[in-house]
Formats: structure tokens, sequence, C-alpha cells
């Protein structure tokens, strides 16, 4: 299992009527496909998140989202960046990812995280409750999880969840990776060194030289060989070959979010740069290069949430940012 360039849908707002929606969801993946990127992910989410847009913008359920993208596309890995544990029961998780893999030919990956969006939770009627406990129905959903994707039958009665020799058929393979997916040194990262192929580190780019430390950290207190945890950087890209025009898309973007780019203070504008690279395709390679992937990182995972479902640029970010994690 290998995630080296994966692209995220992170934006169900584009042009046109609802029926226009899915086509253009699809035309990103199948571009992602034929122009390099190994794994295209969609948001689990139900409400649309804050920054990237208002609650009641478009969001399509990611799992059915899913299954239909594996009937139009042949060679990328499918998969959620991430999957809210909270929204799902984990032996029924287990079941829809495997499904996924036999439909899908034997591309899916399970991504995971605790969850974190509480105004989805309260209005939908899922359990919240503290951080601490998030966390502890996490480490038990994958404690039957993981097993099940393994061909194993797990048996757990835990505090948040039961499992009593349970059954996961047909499956095509047992080595369905595990993705999870945070910035928690202590408690997210722990749980990727016991558990998971692969941990997607969601942090600020300056932090990211920390992050990896830590991560290595919790592998050497697991007993894990840290080489053995591949580990990847999720970052939002606005690009275009005209400077102007990504300048104007981001300007556009600060003020959706309440921030005036023109008065804005120099704090509130470094805040911002920490999570989005912004300019021309060349000028964002450098960045990502000189930041990014000399941290150690081996994937890089990127959203475009401003143009991205604009012809081409899904092409264009394949261009720019392969050679990267060659």
């Amino acid at each position: 299992m290998s995630i080296r360039l994966g692209y995220q849908i992170a934006n169900f707002t584009y042009p046109g009527a609802v029926e226009d929606i899915f086509p253009t969801v699809v035309r990103q993946a199948q571009d992602a496909e034929r122009s390099g990127f190994d794994t295209v992910l969609l948001m689990d989410h139900f409400y649309q998140l804050p920054g990237l847009g208002a609650p009641g913008d478009p969001m399509l359920e990611a799992y059915t989202t899913l299954g239909a993208l594996s009937g139009l596309t042949s060679n990328i890995q499918l998969s959620t960046l991430v999957t809210g544990n909270t929204y799902r029961n984990p032996s029924l998780l287990a079941k829809t990812v495997t499904t996924l893999d036999v439909v899908s030919g034997g591309r899916a990956v399970l991504a995971l995280g605790a969850g974190w969006f509480e105004l989805e939770h309260q209005q939908m009627g899922f359990d919240f409750g503290t951080i601490s406990e998030r966390f502890e129905r996490l480490e038990e959903s994958l404690q039957i999880v993981t097993p099940m994707l393994r061909g194993e039958k797990p048996d757990v009665e835990g505090r948040w969840y039961r499992a009593h020799e349970t059954l996961n058929s047909p499956q095509l393979r047992t080595t369905v990776p595990l993705l999870l997916g945070g910035g928690g040194e202590k408690k997210t990262f722990r749980l990727a060194a016991k558990y998971a192929d692969h941990m997607n580190i969601i942090a600020g780019v300056s932090q990211l030289p920390a992050k990896m430390q830590a991560l290595e950290q919790r592998c050497e207190e697991e007993g894990r060989d840290p080489a053995t945890l591949e580990a990847s950087f999720l970052t939002q890209v606005i690009m275009d070959p005209e400077p102007a025009r990504a300048t104007q898309l981001f300007h556009t973007y600060l003020r959706r979010n309440g921030i005036d780019p023109d008065t804005a203070n120099d704090d509130v504008l470094a805040a911002q740069a920490d999570h989005w690279f912004v300019g021309t395709p060349d000028a964002v390679a450098e960045q990502i290069h000189d930041r990014v992937m000399t941290t150690g990182v081996q994937g890089l995972l990127i959203n475009m949430v401003m143009n991205g479902h604009e012809s081409g640029m899904v092409q264009l970010a394949a261009e720019t940012f392969a050679p990267l994690v060659t």
C-alpha cells in the first residue's frame, strides 16, 4: 500500500444545478487517475466545514459516492479523508469498506479519525462526547475494524462497541490499507503507530517537522520501526498559471471567511499562509518541496477547493506535484 500523491475532493459547490454535481466529481476523479494521482479521497462529512463554506452547502455522502466512482474509474485508490468514527458502527464500517474493495477490484483504503465537527453531531443526532471519549471510541473501533479487515473475527466487549466472532465475507484481500488522519501527537499518533499502515498529518506546515519527530517517537514507544509507517501531509492549494488570478482566488477565500486581505494584520495573514500554498505552479511546487517534502513525509495530499473543479486543473496539479513524490 502506498499513497504518494492524493487528490482530495473537499468541495461540491460547483457552477450549475444539483444534477451537475456528480458529473463534476467524476471528471475530477477520472482526471486524477489519468494524470498520475494514485488516490482520490472524499470528505466524510454531511455538512460543509467551517472555512470551506456554509453548513448547508452541497455535501455528498462519501461511501455512496465512492461506490459510484469505483465503477467509473479503473486503477486509482478510493478513500475518505477521513471517515468520522463517531458516525458509524465499526463492524458496519469494516463491512462497508471491504465491500468497496470488492466492487472496486481491490482499490479501497480505510481512512479513519476520531471525529470533530460538533454541529453535525448535534443536528443529526450522533453522540459527540468529550475529546477523551471520542479517542476511547476510536481505539475500541480499531480493535474491531482492524481484525475484520484482516479476515479475522474480533471478540470485543467494550464500553462503546461490541463484536462477537464477527464475520466479514466476501473479502477480495486481507490487506485493505488502514490510514489514520489528524494532528494529535499523543493520541492520534500513538494509535497510528499501533494500528495503521499510513498516517496523514493535518497541521500547519510550520508544525510539520515537530509532528514528524513526534510520530517517530510514538513508533519507538510502540516498538515499531518508524520506516514501516508511511506518512503524508494534507495541504490546500490555490494555483493558477496567472499569479494574479491565484492571488485573487485566495483573497476571495479570505473574504468569505471574514478576513479582509487589504487590512488584515501580518499575524492573521501568516496564520492563513501556514495552511495554504498560493501562486503559479512553479512557485507552489518550490514552496512545497522546501517546506513539506524536506521533512521526511513520503506522500502529499492536496485539495483545490477554489478551482480544482475547473477543466485542466487536476491534470496541472499532477504535472506540478508528481515530481516531488517520485
